[in-house]
């Protein structure tokens, strides 16, 4: 098949306004516009229960029907470009976003890049995580220097919505009920074993580790969350952070 003839029956799959390509033919036959309607069928259906997959708690969040409308959108206006769909949907949030229909949910978005992260985490290169006793051979007199590189499976996710209370009771890790106190919060998204895990972030705590993520050293970050907030706790945000997982190696 050429490269064109390909690009076609693609391009015919992923809309239902084009004809059946040129050179396609049935086993029998018979007209191939049937048998090429359910296979187009069948392959929207696969690609939405990819999605639904990935985002299951944005699912349970708007319903199945109207997820799969959403699911469905994204796949005429960004179909795959690959036939590995571990990643499929990384730009769904975005989507989402300018999704007219769901503008009124102005978190699902953040929501959704919380649930991308987890699926990230979940097949990210297995790493073990640094011991946390590492710190205590360090000198106190240069603990301010220190560097960290994090753990593969690291992932920051930063909400002006109450986004890990809304994933959890939407994922069946908490009881679903009112939020009284509508506040941001940031997630850290980790597997340090075999299980993905998110943890709710103190004030500071993003700002923090995404500066360690990208090489600052253990001074400079904290100046950076101090400037952020001024409820910043270096001892409670360091503490978590070894405990989770969140870095591979020290230097």
């Amino acid at each position: 098949m050429s490269h064109t003839t390909q690009n076609n029956f693609a391009a015919a799959l992923n809309d239902i306004s084009l004809p059946v390509p040129d050179g396609v033919a049935a086993w029998n036959s018979a007209a191939p516009e049937r048998r090429f309607k359910v296979y187009r069928n069948n392959v929207s259906a696969s690609l939405r229960g990819a999605l639904a997959s990935r985002f299951p708690a944005s699912e349970a969040i708007v319903g199945k029907d109207f997820f799969a409308a959403m699911a469905q959108a994204l796949i005429e206006a960004h179909p795959p470009r690959s036939p590995l769909l571990l990643n499929y949907g990384d730009d769904f949030p975005d989507f989402v976003a300018g999704f007219e229909p769901a503008k009124e949910l102005s978190y699902l978005p953040d929501v959704m890049r919380l649930e991308a992260a987890r699926s990230r985490a979940y097949h990210a290169a297995d790493q073990a995580p640094l011991d946390p006793g590492s710190l205590a051979a360090i000198a106190p007199e240069t603990l301010a220097n220190v560097r960290f590189s994090p753990h593969s499976s690291f992932a920051v996710i930063r909400s002006i919505h109450p986004v890990v209370t809304i994933w959890a009771m939407n994922a069946g890790e908490a009881e679903l009920c009112p939020i009284d106190d509508w506040q941001g919060e940031d997630a850290l998204v980790l597997r340090p074993q075999m299980t993905v895990e998110v943890h709710r972030l103190p004030p500071g705590g993003a700002g923090f580790l995404l500066a360690l993520a990208q090489g600052t050293s253990l001074g400079e970050a904290v100046d950076i969350a101090m400037a952020e907030t001024e409820a910043f706790d270096l001892t409670a945000n360091l503490t978590g952070a070894l405990q989770s997982g969140a870095f591979a190696t020290i230097r």
